[in-house]
């Protein structure tokens, strides 16, 4: 690999750094909480927003692509905290049924459009080479406002904070990242750490994953999105199996 090579890797990897400053701990707490799921329903849905916004102008400018992204996820997040306080026992599977719901909305609505099956496939995988520096500031900036609301206010004691900015994060992370991204980037790492494992381990598994995948997806002229996501997955069995295990036997008692 030459040093051009090595120069693309540069907005790729902040991009990677941005997502996993707020899904690391937003990962944790959907673990905490049994809500595996959430995070693809909620993800599609935001990417459903860009495809609606998309359907409906043919130019949309920036701010109403993520605006109508925002108010997809905040209406499902939000309407799944309602559902959390009535059927919790089935909660799961009213999440599974949004996902799909989401997901055969956004085919229906590119049936007919002859650059859809292009687009989706851009929502679900994401361009996560091509993002710029350019493209991060705003999602930097939100970021660190989420960061800071979820520190300071508590959020994994107040479920509606928590379901807010869940969906503020998902929407600035789908459009960089894609769809598979997000779900990875919010479990892989807090699957791996649940047991033996900190924040700093979380993220290190996280950005690892996403430094391993875009260099082999350099090499290999392989799509990043989905290169990313099986590399974090063999990060985090390699994190489990080195330190999870080893601890386990440590806690383990003598039986002899």
């Amino acid at each position: 690999m030459n040093l051009i090579d090595l120069s693309l890797l540069g907005p790729p990897l902040l991009a990677g750094a941005v997502v996993l400053s707020t899904h690391v701990p937003l990962g944790r707490q959907v673990l905490a909480r049994g809500i595996i799921f959430i995070d693809l329903a909620i993800a599609q849905l935001a990417g459903l927003g860009v495809i609606l916004v998309y359907f409906m102008i043919e130019e949309p400018p920036g701010w109403a692509v993520q605006l109508s992204a925002f108010l997809a996820a905040l209406g499902g997040s939000m309407g799944l905290r309602w559902a959390e306080t009535r059927w919790a026992d089935v909660l799961e599977a009213l999440i599974g049924i949004v996902f799909v719901l989401a997901v055969t909305a956004a085919l229906l609505i590119l049936a007919n459009d002859p650059h859809g099956g292009e687009r989706l496939k851009d929502l679900l995988a994401g361009q996560l080479l091509w993002v710029t520096y350019d493209d991060l500031w705003a999602p930097i900036a939100l970021s660190f406002a989420i960061l800071a609301l979820w520190f300071k206010g508590q959020s994994a004691d107040n479920p509606t904070l928590f379901y807010l900015l869940f969906a503020l994060s998902v929407t600035l992370s789908v459009q960089l990242v894609g769809v598979y991204l997000v779900f990875a980037s919010l479990i892989i790492p807090a699957m791996a750490t649940r047991r033996h494992g900190s924040l700093k381990a979380a993220y290190s598994v996280g950005l690892a994953g996403y430094l391993l995948g875009s260099i082999g997806s350099l090499l290999t002229d392989l799509p990043t999105g989905p290169s990313v996501v099986w590399a974090m997955a063999i990060g985090g069995i390699t994190y489990g199996l080195l330190f999870g295990a080893g601890k386990l036997r440590e806690n383990s008692p003598d039986v002899r």
